[in-house]
């Protein structure tokens, strides 16, 4: 990566033409501050008709072609795709019980499909954990494996806001004998040729962006309801902005929240479900298996996001409160903490994604995140 001093205003990469409103998007951005780096990317019948960067990756260096950043929970996406190509060759049952994979996870009552759509309990640890053992992924995903469910299994939702890279790392673990980031590797990653990591290798650490943690004034605790699954999600452990930027964080392999990729990798791994399980000649998945995301497993007020929300298996599904700009339809999603998203729009075989530095209050929307797939669809729509 070659440093130098970005013209902030300056969007680099290519779209179609119906795509420049989202070039001209991202560059208002730059410009205004509301981006510091970020890319964008649109995958459309096969065809990357957008990919589109700029900005900053640190003060004075440029966000280059090949920059990854931290996107936090659209990392589940992965995780996902992964457990789902598994049952998709075969190797696992997405309505069998966790323990026939993972001998030692104690509650027979889990299914896979509950682990993979936020409905087993286990939105966090129970006994107390350090940031040190959340980074020994033997160790916090044998505490999660003995631990007592935190509702009744299938009886809603409880987003399994960090735990969730545990659990499928242990549930792939347990079919495949080999740690989740070394068989999303092998069976997504590498057939696509997406440059997105869970945990990054030592010799890529410098195309990282550091990521901006977001200005204070998320979450008002005092008026959080009695008894919320929320508060001990957030706390067990307490994550330190002033970590998120080291090579201890980036290297370990969190799946549910420190994979790194830009808006490129993340269309081009994602973009085999928005194309019924086949893109660019390498077929993922069968369209049986596509369907089984966008069979509800949840849809209502989740225990720990507590918004309304509606889970598929292994994807948000489409709901106006949690993601207004999100389209309706055939559509399967999931964004991260601080902006980043991945839209899979099945009737129209599009992909949409983004990933920026700049974190803002974000949960499941917020306006500058809207605005980049609201554009996004527009654009669609225009190219007819």
């Amino acid at each position: 990566m070659t440093a130098t001093t970005p013209d902030p205003h300056t969007v680099l990469g290519d779209c179609a033409p119906a795509y420049a409103p989202l070039r001209d998007l991202l560059a208002r951005n730059l410009s205004s501050g509301a981006d510091l780096g970020a890319s964008v990317a649109v995958i459309r019948d096969g065809e990357l008709v957008a990919d589109l960067w700029g900005g900053e990756a640190r003060p004075g260096e440029a966000w280059q072609e090949d920059t990854i950043v931290r996107v936090w929970s659209v990392t589940k996406t992965m995780a996902s795709l992964t457990a789902l190509v598994l049952a998709d060759r075969g190797e696992l049952d997405l309505d069998a019980p966790v323990a026939d994979y993972w001998p030692s996870f104690a509650d027979e009552r889990i299914l896979v499909r509950h682990l993979l759509s936020h409905t087993s309990g286990m939105s966090g640890w129970t006994e107390r954990l350090s940031t040190e053992a959340l980074l020994d992924l033997p160790l916090a995903n044998e505490m999660l494996a003995r631990q007592e469910p935190w509702f009744e299994p299938g009886s809603g939702s409880g987003y399994h806001m960090v735990s969730y890279g545990h659990l499928v790392d242990g549930l792939v673990r347990g079919v495949t004998g080999k740690p989740l980031a070394e068989v999303f590797a092998e069976l997504v990653a590498g057939p696509l040729g997406a440059d997105f990591h869970l945990g990054v290798p030592e010799g890529e650490l410098g195309r990282c962006a550091d990521l901006e943690a977001p200005p204070p004034g998320g979450i008002d605790v005092s008026a959080l309801p009695e008894g919320n699954l929320m508060i001990p999600t957030l706390v067990n452990p307490k994550l330190d902005p002033a970590e998120f930027n080291t090579a201890q964080m980036r290297t370990v392999s969190l799946a549910g929240i420190n994979g790194h990729g830009n808006a490129r990798s993340i269309a081009r791994a994602q973009s085999v479900v928005s194309h019924d399980g086949e893109v660019g000649g390498v077929r993922l998945l069968s369209p049986a298996t596509v369907e089984r995301i966008f069979e509800v497993q949840a849809d209502g007020v989740d225990q720990v996001l507590l918004t309304p929300m509606r889970w598929g298996i292994g994807y948000g599904l489409p709901q106006p409160v949690a993601a207004p700009a999100v389209p309706g339809g055939r559509v399967c999603w999931w964004t991260g903490y601080g902006g980043a998203i991945v839209v899979n729009d099945l009737e129209r075989r599009v992909t949409v994604a983004y990933a920026m530095n700049r974190m803002t209050q974000h949960m499941t929307s917020s306006e500058r995140t809207d605005a980049y797939v609201r554009t996004a669809f527009e654009c669609v729509e225009a190219a007819g």
